[in-house]
C-alpha cells in the first residue's frame, strides 16, 4: 500500500508540474500583450520586456478610448452579440431536439444536407445577392443571420439530447398529455443547462469577434461593430506613421495601439469566460461522444 501511495503522490506531483508549465505557456502570451501595451515599444522590439512593463505609458489606450467611435462600436457589438446568440440558441436547440427524435421523418436526409454545408457553400457573391434581395443589407440582421446556426454546434446539441434525454422520459410525459413542444420547453431545457451554456459561449465569442459579415453587409458606419472601428483606428495610425516628419512618434503610437486594441476587444470575453468555464469541458465531452 505504501508503494502504491508513493507512486500516486509522485504521479500527482508530476501532473501538477506539467499542468503548471502548460498553464504558463498558455497565459504568458496574454500577459505579454498586457505589459507590452503599456511599455515603450522600442524596449518591446529590443526584447527587453519579459515580466514587468518598462517606461510605462498609457498612450495606446488613450488614443483608443478618446475616439468616440469606440463606444458606438461597443454598443453595436453588444447588441449584435446578444441578438445573434439568442437567435442562434433558439434555432440550434430546437433543431437539435427535432433531429434527436427517433420518429422524425426524413431525419437522415436532413442530417446529410446539414453536414453537406460543412463542405460546400453558396459562395460570397450569391450570398450577397440573396441578402440584398431579402433587404437585409445594412441592417442588424445582415450581421446576425448569416451563419447563425453552426453545423458543429448543431451536431453537438443533437448528440447531447440523444445521449442524455431518455426516450422513456418523453413516453411518460406523453401519457400525461404532454406534446413535443411542452416536453422540450418544460423538461428538456431545464435538463440541458450544461450544453446551453457551452453553445451560448461558442456563439457569443464568435459573434463578438466577427467582423466579416459586418464588413460585407454594412455600409452605415453608425452600425459598425467594435472590430471594424478598431481596424479603422489601426489603419489610420499606420498611415500617419508613414509621414516622414512624424515617422518615429507615430510608429511608437501605432505599436502601442496594436497591443491596446487586443486588450480592449478581448477584455469582455475574458471577463465572462470564467463564469461559464465549469460547463465548458463537461458540455463538449457529453455532446461529442457520438457523432
Amino acid at each position: 500500500m505504501k508503494g502504491i501511495k508513493k507512486r500516486d503522490r509522485t504521479f500527482d506531483i508530476a501532473t501538477g508540474i506539467i499542468s503548471g508549465i502548460l498553464l504558463l505557456i498558455v497565459l504568458y502570451p496574454l500577459y505579454f500583450v498586457i505589459i507590452a501595451s503599456i511599455s515603450n515599444p522600442d524596449l518591446t522590439y529590443a526584447g527587453k520586456i519579459y515580466f514587468l512593463p518598462k517606461e510605462i505609458t498609457w498612450e495606446g489606450y488613450k488614443t483608443i478610448l478618446e475616439d468616440t467611435r469606440i463606444y458606438v462600436g461597443y454598443y453595436n457589438t453588444i447588441l449584435y452579440t446578444i441578438a445573434g446568440t439568442l437567435l442562434s440558441l433558439i434555432l440550434t436547440l430546437t433543431s437539435g431536439y427535432a433531429l434527436s427524435v427517433r420518429q422524425f421523418m426524413g431525419k437522415k436526409i436532413i442530417n446529410f444536407l446539414i453536414i453537406f454545408t460543412m463542405i460546400f457553400s453558396g459562395g460570397l457573391v450569391p450570398t450577397y445577392l440573396l441578402m440584398q434581395q431579402l433587404h437585409l443589407v445594412n441592417t442588424i440582421w445582415g450581421v446576425v443571420i448569416p451563419g447563425c446556426v453552426g453545423v458543429w454546434n448543431l451536431v453537438v446539441t443533437r448528440t447531447f439530447f440523444e445521449e442524455n434525454i431518455p426516450v422513456e422520459l418523453f413516453e411518460s410525459a406523453q401519457l400525461d398529455g404532454c406534446g413535443h413542444f411542452r416536453f422540450f420547453l418544460y423538461i428538456v431545457l431545464p435538463l440541458s443547462g450544461v450544453i446551453i451554456a457551452v453553445i451560448a459561449l461558442f456563439y457569443g465569442v464568435n459573434q463578438w469577434n466577427g467582423f466579416f459579415n459586418a464588413l460585407v453587409y454594412l455600409n452605415d458606419k453608425n452600425k459598425f461593430p467594435l472590430q471594424l472601428f478598431l481596424r479603422d483606428i489601426l489603419l489610420q495610425q499606420e498611415m500617419m506613421s508613414m509621414d516622414p516628419d512624424l515617422v518615429n512618434a507615430m510608429r511608437h503610437k501605432a505599436d502601442l495601439v496594436k497591443y491596446a486594441m487586443i486588450i480592449v476587444a478581448s477584455a469582455p470575453v475574458l471577463a465572462v469566460y470564467p463564469f461559464l468555464q465549469r460547463f465548458f469541458v463537461k458540455g463538449v465531452m457529453i455532446g461529442s461522444v457520438k457523432g
